[in-house]
This record gives C-alpha cells, structure tokens and sequence, in this order.
C-alpha cells in the first residue's frame, strides 16, 4: 500500500526530473512553470534572483545554448519533509561536458499548491572536491 508520504516522495521525484527534462531541451518557459510565482532562486554563482518573472528573465539569458555538448542529470536523494505540504529535497546534480564532469548539490524547498509541488526558495551548489 502506498502512503501519502510515498506519493508526495513521487511527485518531488517528478519535479525533479522535470528540473533535468526542462534543462536538457532548453526549455526556459517549461522551468520557470515549476516555480512558485513569488520563488526565491539562488543560481550556482550566488545570485539571487526572487520571483518568477525574475527567474525567468535570467534563465532565458543563460539557458538557450548551453547545453550544447553537455548532459545534465538530476538524482532526487532524500526529503525531509518540514510540514506535510512543505518539504525540503537533497538533489545530486551531474554536468557531464566536454570541459569534463562537474556535481552540484542543489537543495529545493517545495510547497505543495493546489494539488502540484512547486519550487518555493532553492539553492543550486557547485561540489568542490
């Protein structure tokens, strides 16, 4: 039988990979759709851009292209959930480029909104070894 808490681990696990199907077409509008309107997004290089529109503008600058030559893969790793429609979720993240192979660890906190799970504030950071 499967639990609620399973259901919602599924539907973050979703997001996620809709993180990595949206960054591997290049697909601008498809990743800021997982947002929530008032997000809090804080790129790989610190900066921090809140809201949608923000997001999006900034995304539609650095996304188109580059991923040329690059393959990108999210893996949920754990959830914590701080409330049942609130939860914060570890993302291995794994750039594979001709410059070589990068990992990031990307933490999304997510709140569960009209039925979907959106990214609320998230952090995107680089691994260094």
């Amino acid at each position: 039988m499967v639990s609620g808490m399973d259901t919602a681990i599924a539907a973050i696990r979703d997001v996620v990979g809709r993180v990595q199907d949206a960054q591997r077409r290049e697909a601008v509008d498809d990743f800021v759709a997982l947002f929530r309107h008032d997000a809090v997004w804080t790129t790989g290089h610190g900066k921090r851009l809140t809201g949608r529109d923000e997001i999006g503008e900034f995304t539609r600058k650095v996304l188109p292209g580059a991923m040329r030559g690059t393959t990108v893969t999210y893996e949920l790793v754990d959830v914590l959930f701080i409330r049942p429609d609130v939860a914060a979720a570890r993302v291995r993240q794994t750039t594979v480029s001709p410059d070589g192979t990068a990992e990031g660890s990307p933490v999304y906190v997510m709140a569960l909104e009209d039925g979907r799970w959106l990214l609320t504030a998230c952090q995107n950071t680089p691994v260094v070894s």
